[in-house]
């Protein structure tokens, strides 16, 4: 268990004696020193924008799902992360957490920007999302500590690219696609799972919520 507690702030400083560790959108890690059992850390969530250009805008939808996320997991402890309350379903709040930072790694920045860098969960053709089956309570923390440093670096493969910019990945005639086309289809891909988070923690806890 790691000795700090992390809480996300919005536009404020650290509280004293606590140092700022990891910037997700417009909300930051505060790291606590309290050996406390670890929680999903507090968010609050950036409202998108009404008026802007194309790029701006679908950087704000984008990251107002990514904040709703982290929300929709807020004050949960590990245990209740990686319940799965509906038994015909291998979904749980930290599985969709895992998930997403493999979606935003493997869309941004392995097959648009072509980074040598590897997947974050194992995967083989037999189990195409172990990040989903295999979320366990002893890693809740550490996951999402990859997220919150996996959206930053999404951030850096994208900057200054246009939003025309084609692409091509793997080997079996995939269609050419643009960098627009990756910021829709993870709008939509966590537009999806965010209804499925808003059922799970309802189920959870009883918690509800837009």
């Amino acid at each position: 268990m790691h000795p700090f507690r992390g809480t996300l702030c919005a536009g404020s400083g650290p509280p004293h004696g606590v140092r700022p560790c990891l910037r997700v959108a417009d909300c930051v890690f505060w790291w606590h020193d309290s050996r406390v059992a670890w929680n999903a850390p507090n968010v609050q969530r950036p409202d998108p924008l009404l008026i802007a250009d194309e790029r701006r805008s679908l950087d704000s939808w984008l990251d107002y799902h990514r904040a709703t996320l982290l929300w929709k997991c807020a004050g949960l402890s590990a245990a209740q992360l990686a319940e799965r309350p509906v038994a015909t379903s291998a979904l749980s709040l930290l599985g969709l957490v895992r998930h997403m930072a493999e979606c935003e790694r493997l869309w941004f920045r392995i097959r648009f920007a072509g980074e040598p860098v590897r997947r974050l969960y194992y995967w083989s053709p037999d189990q195409p999302q172990s990040e989903i089956d295999l979320a366990a309570a002893d890693s809740a923390e550490t996951d999402f500590a990859t997220y919150a440093a996996e959206v930053p670096e999404v951030r850096r493969a994208v900057a200054g690219r246009s939003l025309d910019e084609r692409f091509r990945y793997g080997t079996r005639g995939q269609p050419e696609r643009d960098l627009r086309w990756v910021y829709v289809h993870m709008i939509e891909e966590y537009a999806r799972h965010n209804g499925h988070a808003d059922m799970i923690r309802e189920l959870v806890d009883g918690t509800t919520g837009r």
